[in-house]
């Protein structure tokens, strides 16, 4: 095997496998260093995404839906069941085998397109213009040299100052994903994606939920009107957000957690959980990476900078993905991935950071793709607006899922669509149409003229367009 490589990815994670398969296709000999483990202690390919984020919270997401479903929905359909009960260790058992099928995806992907795996931790050893010294820790330490190297290393759970995650009672995504019964009471701190995510699989499991958020207003990046509308229904499910609080001592007992705070009035509070999950952001990855032994510049926060095509300081050295600047999402790290893969090649990869959509899959689900309208006002842009509630969407009412609303933005002048709002079911598919069409600087009136197929869930993205002209038809 050679253990010379035109490219070597460090981090098999979104951004990182992805580079390498696209790398490869374009006829560069590449490598790929990755150093998850599953619990046989073999590779686990996919980062973050795939093992402790993304992937597996889908899955719960999925059963506990089911399970409420069960409990709750099927009553209205006519479906009657009786002794309903809950398996929590073959509901984790079938995320884990989810997890292990997207592992295992990966690996095929790797031999499919000829991309050497190395499974280990990938640093610096040392290198210029002419190539890199790459140390792989793993099993059996060696070293590979390559041309040009992508850093893909991701990010970790921040943790909170006196409250280190230990996984059993103060948890991050790792441990969120992975508690063997359900908590009677459940600590949440940070009403981010995480936090609401992992606050509504568990609370449709049983666990009574309190989320305890440091900013006075719900999901402040996401559109004010969809965000106050997202707020009331998952307040009604259950989930007690508790905004603008000041979180104080937090202190572990055998079997439990408890947590001072002062809520927004400025009224002291104690919480005693069960477990508690911390979720207020991450933090770039670039431990053991040996940054600082080559001289790659770190940015003041602690990711490695780089310029708008994503090169470092070094010559030849490339970073992607969680570890630099831009949103952390698996698909915007995909798309740099591919973008520096293009680039190294001599070609014209571009990302839009403008046309990366978000979602948040809480049921209802919130996805939303360019500027909100807070945005549009601070910024002095001229637009108009258009609403349309699933309330009045046939397919909606079948599926017996009414809650939520699609929401336009478009220029007041142009009618070009600058941003597209979406709380309700399916969101986060509803929300490609619009990501095509601002790709394509499309007007609302375009979206208005285009057929769609009835009944669908589609159908309120239609009616949303024409209400920017005041012209819904089912409204």
């Amino acid at each position: 095997m050679s253990k010379n490589f035109d490219v070597v990815v460090i981090g098999g994670g979104p951004g990182g496998y992805i580079a390498a398969i696209r790398a490869a296709q374009l006829g560069f000999n590449t490598a790929c260093i990755d150093e998850w483990k599953n619990e046989k202690g073999g590779p686990a390919p996919g980062g973050t995404c795939t093992n402790v984020g993304c992937i597996p919270s889908k899955a719960l997401l999925q059963s506990s839906e089911h399970f409420e479903h069960a409990s709750h929905g099927f009553a209205e359909h006519g479906i009657e069941v009786k002794g309903l009960g809950l398996n929590l260790e073959k509901m984790l058992g079938r995320k884990n085998t989810v997890v292990k099928q997207n592992n295992d995806g990966i690996l095929y992907l790797f031999k499919k397109n000829k991309v050497t795996f190395f499974h280990g931790r990938g640093s610096f050893v040392k290198g210029d213009a002419n190539g890199y010294e790459i140390k792989v820790a793993g099993a059996a330490e060696e070293t590979i040299t390559a041309k040009h190297v992508i850093v893909a290393t991701g990010s970790n759970a921040r943790a909170l100052p006196g409250a280190e995650f230990d996984e059993k009672l103060i948890l991050s995504n790792t441990g969120a994903l992975a508690i063997s019964e359900v908590p009677k009471k459940l600590g949440v701190i940070g009403a981010g994606v995480i936090g609401l995510e992992m606050g509504s699989v568990w609370r449709r499991l049983g666990a009574e939920v309190t989320v305890l958020e440091a900013l006075p207003t719900f999901l402040g990046a996401v559109d004010e009107q969809i965000a106050k509308e997202a707020h009331k229904l998952l307040t009604k499910q259950g989930l007690a957000v508790n905004l603008g609080v000041k979180i104080g001592a937090i202190k572990t007992g055998k079997n439990s957690v408890s947590v001072e705070y002062t809520d927004a009035k400025g009224e002291a509070h104690t919480g005693e959980f069960d477990k508690l999950i911390i979720s207020i952001g991450r933090t770039p990855n670039t431990i053991g990476l040996n940054a600082e032994g080559v001289g790659l510049k770190l940015d003041e926060r602690g990711f490695i900078a780089v310029d708008g095509d994503c090169k470092t300081n070094l010559p030849n050295v490339w970073a992607v993905g969680d570890v630099v600047r831009g949103p952390m999402l698996a698909h915007k790290a995909e798309e740099e991935g591919v973008a520096v893969a293009e680039r190294i090649a001599g070609q014209h990869g571009h990302v839009n950071f403008n046309t990366i959509p978000w979602v948040i899959y809480t049921s209802p689900e919130i996805a939303w793709v360019g500027k909100t309208e807070q945005q549009l006002k601070a910024e002095g842009v001229q637009y108009k607006a258009g609403t349309f509630p699933f309330l009045a969407n046939g397919r909606a009412r079948a599926l017996g899922d009414t809650s939520g609303m699609v929401k336009f933005l478009a220029d007041a002048k142009t009618d070009e669509i600058l941003g597209v709002h979406i709380v309700g079911p399916m969101a986060s598919e509803l929300i490609s149409e619009a990501v095509v069409a601002m790709e394509f600087r499309a007007s609302s009136e375009d979206i208005a003229r285009i057929c769609h197929a009835h009944p669908s869930l589609s159908e309120a993205t239609k009616e949303a367009a024409l209400a920017v002209d005041k012209r819904a038809l089912n409204f």
